[in-house]
């Protein structure tokens, strides 16, 4: 795995490219190049607000 890595703020940022801006998913992760399914993994993500996120995150630490 050796992809490039991206910011949780890029993330974001890609995110609100599809959610607020109306662009296509295949339009940004190939602009970024990333994969759709990466892309789709974000929008899944980083739609949530950030409180949602970060217990979502310490429920999945917990298993």
């Amino acid at each position: 795995m050796s992809g490039k890595r991206y910011t949780d703020e890029s993330k974001i940022e890609a995110v609100k490219q599809v959610t607020e801006r109306g662009y296509k998913i295949v339009e940004v992760a190939e602009r970024l190049g990333v994969s759709y399914k990466s892309m789709h993994d974000w929008i899944a993500r980083y739609s949530k607000s950030e409180t949602s996120r970060k217990a979502e995150d310490s429920a999945l630490s917990e298993i």
